[in-house]
């Protein structure tokens, strides 16, 4: 039986029988993400098991509102259909007082309107597509809020980094022709703009391209001594190896999708250390972060996206701090209440007022950082004399 078919079967199982438990009083929160059907399903589950560590530790101190917290997990196969359905699903039957999720950007744009509807609270912890948060930020209340790393401002942080990485002020951009990469390509070029710099290149592959060396050569022959990649991990695997094939390996920068270990498996131990990535969080970035990293490896021994757990244990502690606060379970007085919680003790930071009316991102590129893989499999923090130099003036947007 392939993996995808094994672990799809293990966290249908798992969703029967957390829904089994659900009594009328319990307070139920849905978490909806890819978690078998393409290549985030390795981000959504560990997403998963930091949303059940969650919840473990908030029953733990009590419940909420003297009631057991019960999450309820649904796989949406990285498909806007499927997606959809587990919303409809979750908030119809389920009765869920929050979402957690999804993991997919383009399944979260398939479905805002239906929790903006019906009033209940989402907070994103892996999708990442800039607008996520702001469609509805005109509305009396906006039911979206994140704990994630919002394109744009992750860009930001790469930006400053090539512009300073760069001896020859030559940068270039290769996305993949997807929306998710098109985008990409608008906020690394926008971004670079505000440096004062135009990409020597800007080329474009098809997600199931795999020899990507004509794009490359026509980026060397511009000079490019930095690249900026746009592209999920199968993609950047592949930019990354066809790179190699024409002995051409500048200083290369990619998003945190790559944290994902399809990344290292498709690149090899040595030619993975090639890429630096943004990150909002690894293991070895304090105690709790630790902690948490060794109870979701009981579930998940081969996990490399370690963000993913942390931000959706944040996401999901931040949306209990706001139900503790706002006294309900009311979606427009949770939501009213995400709005206002302060002081909540996470994984990645103290937030303190996260979010306000306006603004629903709880990281900003100032929480992130820049992260390698190592030989041995692990990520882990990167920190040279370019990132020490870099100021907050730096990181412009």
């Amino acid at each position: 039986m392939k993996l995808a078919h094994r672990i799809a079967g293990a966290l249908t199982l798992g969703a029967a029988l957390l829904a089994g438990t659900v009594q009328a009083q319990d307070i139920v929160i849905g978490y909806n993400a890819d978690q078998s059907g393409t290549g985030v399903a390795e981000l959504g589950i560990a997403g998963r098991w930091g949303f059940e560590a969650a919840i473990e530790d908030i029953n733990r101190a009590g419940g909420l509102l003297g009631r057991k917290v019960v999450g309820v997990i649904r796989d949406d196969l990285g498909t806007p259909p499927k997606s959809i359905q587990n919303m409809t699903e979750l908030i119809d039957n389920e009765k869920v007082v929050g979402v957690i999720g999804p993991a997919n950007s383009g399944n979260a744009l398939a479905w805002l309107h239906i929790p903006q509807q019906r009033k209940i609270p989402v907070v994103v912890p892996i999708a990442t597509a800039t607008d996520i948060t702001t469609r509805y930020v005109k509305e009396p209340q906006n039911y979206l809020f994140r704990v994630s790393m919002v394109d744009r401002e992750q860009m930001a942080l790469l930006g400053a980094y090539a512009v300073k990485a760069s001896k020859n002020q030559k940068i270039a951009i290769i996305a993949d022709s997807t929306g998710y990469g098109q985008a990409g390509i608008k906020d690394a070029t926008e971004v670079l703009a505000l440096h004062n710099i135009k990409p020597v290149a800007v080329e474009k592959f098809g997600p199931k391209d795999t020899d990507i060396t004509s794009q490359l050569t026509k980026i060397k022959a511009a000079g490019a001594d930095t690249v900026i990649i746009y592209a999920i991990a199968d993609g950047a695997a592949n930019v990354v190896k066809s790179m190699e094939k024409i002995n051409y390996l500048p200083t290369t920068l990619g998003t945190w999708g790559n944290l994902s270990s399809l990344f290292y498996r498709m690149t090899g131990p040595k030619l993975s250390e090639h890429i630096i990535m943004a990150a909002s969080t690894t293991e070895d970035s304090n105690a709790r972060a630790k902690e948490l990293g060794q109870r979701v490896r009981k579930n998940f021994p081969t996990m490399t996206t370690f963000a993913c757990a942390a931000q959706s244990y944040d996401s999901t502690i931040l949306l209990a701090a706001a139900i503790k606060l706002a006294g309900s379970t009311d979606g427009e007085k949770v939501a009213a209440a995400l709005e206002k919680v302060t002081g909540v003790e996470g994984v990645i930071k103290t937030y303190n007022t996260p979010f306000t009316k306006d603004k629903h991102e709880g990281l900003a590129v100032e929480d992130f950082y820049l992260a390698k893989w190592k030989q041995d499999g692990t990520v882990v923090r990167f920190e040279d004399e370019i990132t020490k130099s870099l100021k907050p003036a730096d990181l412009k947007k």
